[in-house]
């Protein structure tokens, strides 16, 4: 971004990969090719082959999502604060060993959250986004479809989770849990990339939850093959947990980071990696119309474990509709949030105080 500001009429990718040498040191030219390619939607645009410039109104001016990204809006409710921001110009900035845990749930198909595809979405058009049809009087929610992701959409998928764990990485305490939620098609290309970024992976967190995808018959045969399902009914959402490598032993991590571990529910009862949840309910989704909404029954359960001592700053990169800094401030603790899309951004400013302060989801028991 602070390159290209300064030069209007585009730059080619080797004078970028130059430049981003000189000031931050060794960065892979793939990556770099990769973040123009993934933001060149919203915050670039492809004037030739090979030449990248900021993206500008019909005006001349910066568009405001690049702005935004340059200098952001923010928020603040309690201890949480949200940032209109791109987190990967914010982690570059964040200070290192600053985070406490990170609880997510990112864009985990990047295609359906482009501006085309969220404009289809917004319309009601669809696009990659599956609009379900009325189901006995109640509209249900529209939800990705991954299987029509191309070799070359899982191949940026990989690589951004692999950038994203190398930005993240440095900003994250020792120990520090990192809890990212996925679907059963593209967890492996997720965990593979965490890993490689040097995250360590330890295990995975199961929302055991009721969802709509899968179980249908086949397209334009589902008469013929009345009793086949194409894919299995999905009935858990997995949720990857890892962690930044400890310093030492937990005991000492613990008593100089304040992480390492989870939060018991009880005394006598540990962390479990199964927790049982149901779709957010309407009247969560009245308060967050988002389409990936998690139920704050859910959220604050997992939170509350991420941080074994009850201390440090819970961190959301892709904050969407402020659900997780809203279960964070209902259980007390400090948190930032990031989200790049100034819709979300002004949806999330309105929903966190509403969402912290809903009661159904102090309902939660820790003796499941």
């Amino acid at each position: 971004m602070t390159i290209l500001s300064s030069k209007p009429h585009g730059a080619s990718v080797s004078e970028i990969e130059e430049q981003v040498h000189g000031l931050i040191g060794g960065a892979a030219s793939s990556s770099i090719r990769s973040y123009l390619r993934l933001n060149s939607d919203s915050l670039f645009r492809r004037e030739d082959r090979g030449i990248y410039a900021l993206r500008e109104a019909a005006n001349g001016e910066y568009s405001r999502e690049t702005r935004e990204t340059i200098g952001s809006r923010s928020y603040t409710f309690g201890r949480a604060s949200l940032l209109e921001a791109d987190c990967f110009h914010w982690l570059r900035e964040r200070r290192k060993n600053s985070i406490h845990a990170v609880v997510t749930d990112p864009p985990y198909g990047l295609v359906e959250y482009t501006s085309e595809e969220q404009e289809k979405l917004r319309k009601g058009r669809g696009g990659i986004w599956r609009i379900p049809p009325t189901l006995d009087g109640a509209k249900r929610s529209p939800v990705p479809r991954f299987t029509v992701l191309s070799p070359d959409d899982l191949e940026e998928l990989a690589q951004f989770f692999f950038e994203w764990g190398c930005a993240l990485l440095p900003a994250l305490v020792p120990g520090a849990n990192v809890v990212v939620a996925s679907n059963p098609l593209l967890s492996y290309l997720v965990s593979g990339a965490l890993a490689r970024a040097g995250l360590e992976r330890r295990g995975e967190i199961v929302r055991l939850v009721m969802t709509m995808r899968g179980g249908d018959r086949p397209k334009a045969a589902h008469e013929e093959f009345f009793g086949v399902s194409v894919m299995p009914r999905s009935m858990w959402e997995p949720w990857l947990l890892f962690r930044k490598p400890i310093e030492g032993r937990v005991q000492d991590n613990l008593r100089k980071w304040k992480t390492g571990g989870f939060r018991r529910p009880s005394g006598n009862r540990p962390f479990g990696d199964v927790i049982p949840s149901a779709p957010t309910h309407k009247s969560e989704r009245t308060l967050a119309p988002h389409p990936s909404l998690k139920p704050q029954t859910f959220l604050r359960t997992l939170i509350r474990g991420v941080l074994p001592l009850g201390e440090g700053v819970v961190l959301d990169t892709f904050a969407g509709s402020g659900s997780t800094l809203a279960a964070a401030e209902a259980l007390g603790y400090e948190s930032v949030g990031i989200e790049k899309d100034s819709r979300y951004f002004d949806l999330a400013s309105n929903a966190i105080p509403k969402l912290a302060g809903f009661k159904n989801g102090l309902n939660y028991s820790f003796n499941l």
